[in-house]
């Protein structure tokens, strides 16, 4: 079969590209922007890439047109698909009917945290030899890649509540259909397309309906948002996580402060210890969240343990990008006051006293739309120094933020000028967080460059 897909070149559309040509069809795709890695990733799968929408590409027809989220009315090729009644369907769909129908799937949900969950998920899986296949918003640094088909009925899934496609507004992870479901936190979100949470939760109910009732949900403890979606009713075994109480199902019991050592007790009882390069309460929750889902296709929390002492990462995750003249560099994908929160809190417990400098493009439809703004200052609060970036379009002022952020932080409207200002500011010891959910026009590279000539 000849599958052509829309917007190729995002992560999830990419990984699905990668399944089908590994699945045996020909797969072809197009995007806005094509361009290294995820072309580079594309092209070694022997899949051609055309840049832009011009409707020739479907010319002759593909058996299947896959259209991704990012495609609305109005588009080129898919006003021409409608015009010429061939074939098409959602991401979320196509993987559905074509790959998870016989699968054990492992879904991570949340607001924060899926890609990483969903990482150490497949990587505890792959450590205790069980191959599974996955599809990950992201690249582990365990598996290099972020999709494959696996060599077993166990299949890991980023579950995304954003919608599936101009045609169908319910959540991706309605489609996938888990047996194993980790909700791992709930927040107002993608105020593009929510108007609440209450909206949001409806998604998240539509997901818990179809979970089995042998299936399980791996959850936080004392989460009023997800506890208000599983009072509209829960049909499946559910187990709870927590930090400190271990009155909960799962626990963990910090080693270290900022969280880079743990304890991990299931009923009061413990199981085994995680030693590992991450930090923060985030990522020991989602370690735990990890650990049960595993548990529930049969590996111990004593082998998930030793595992996650293993697991390298996911990029762009606190990613070190580099340390020049003392000065470290982060690359993280945080975009929501909540995940910026907790990763700062999470870098300063273990950096103590040095200096902690964040850069912060509000780049998510939600930010842009100003939802969070009265959260902005305290959610970085744990920085000593905060750069806002003022990008254009952006149609709501940085500048009460900074009034609320008691002399740390400035905003900054163009990218040299950050550079410039962080290049002449940084000194030995510094760590310096740069967080976007895009690429920041390349501010990386350019701040790596400037510190290496400073």
């Amino acid at each position: 079969m000849h599958i052509h897909i829309l917007g190729i070149c995002g992560t999830f559309m990419g990984g699905l590209a990668i399944l089908a040509r590994q699945l045996g069809h020909q797969v072809t795709g197009s995007d806005s922007n094509v361009y290294p890695p995820m072309s580079t990733q594309l092209e070694e799968q022997g899949i051609a890439l055309v840049e832009g929408f011009d409707p020739s590409q479907l010319e002759p027809a593909p058996d299947l047109v896959v259209i991704g989220n990012a495609m609305s009315r109005g588009n080129p090729c898919v006003e021409y698909i409608l015009d010429k009644g061939l074939k098409y369907t959602s991401g979320p769909q196509w993987l559905s009917e074509h790959l998870l129908q016989d699968r054990w799937v492992l879904a991570a949900a949340g607001t924060h945290g899926k890609t990483t969950t969903s990482s150490m998920l497949a990587w505890v899986l792959e450590y205790a030899n069980m191959a599974p296949g996955f599809l990950i918003g992201g690249v582990p640094a365990d598996f290099g890649i972020s999709a494959r088909l696996g060599d077993t009925p166990f299949f890991v899934i980023e579950a995304d509540e954003y919608d599936s496609a101009f045609f169908d507004k319910r959540s991706k992870f309605v489609h996938y259909r888990p047996r194993t479901a980790i909700l791992n936190n709930l927040e107002f979100d993608h105020a593009d397309i929510f108007e609440d949470l209450a909206a949001i939760q409806k998604q998240f109910h539509h997901l818990v309906r179809t979970i089995p009732s042998t299936g399980r949900v791996v959850m936080p403890a004392g989460n009023d948002n997800i506890e208000a979606v599983l009072a509209q009713g829960l049909w499946s075994e559910v187990e709870r996580c927590s930090i400190d109480d271990t009155a909960t199902d799962w626990s963990a019991q910090r080693l270290r402060a900022d969280g880079s050592a743990f304890a991990v007790s299931l009923q009061g009882e413990k199981q085994g210890e995680v030693h590992w390069s991450h930090i923060g309460d985030h990522n020991v929750n989602n370690a735990l969240s990890a650990i049960a889902a595993a548990r529930h296709v049969g590996v111990t929390a004593e082998i998930a343990c030793q595992a996650l002492s293993e697991f390298k990462g996911v990029k762009r995750r606190m990613e070190l990008l580099g340390t020049i003249g003392g000065v470290s560099v982060y690359d993280d994908f945080a975009h929501h006051p909540t995940a910026i929160a907790t990763t700062l809190a999470g870098q300063r417990a273990k950096i103590g006293k040095q200096r902690l400098i964040a850069v912060i493009e509000p780049r998510s439809n939600t930010m842009r739309l100003g939802t969070h703004l009265a959260l902005l200052a305290d959610a970085s609060r744990d920085a000593d120094r905060v750069i806002w970036y003022q990008p254009e379009g952006l149609d709501w002022s940085l500048e009460q933020v900074v009034a609320d952020s008691d002399g740390r932080a400035e905003v900054f409207s163009a990218i040299d000028k950050i550079v410039a200002s962080l290049a002449a500011d940084a000194d030995q010891g510094d760590h310096i967080v740069i967080m976007s959910n895009g690429g920041f026009a390349g501010i990386h590279g350019q701040l790596l460059q400037a510190l290496s000539d400073k």
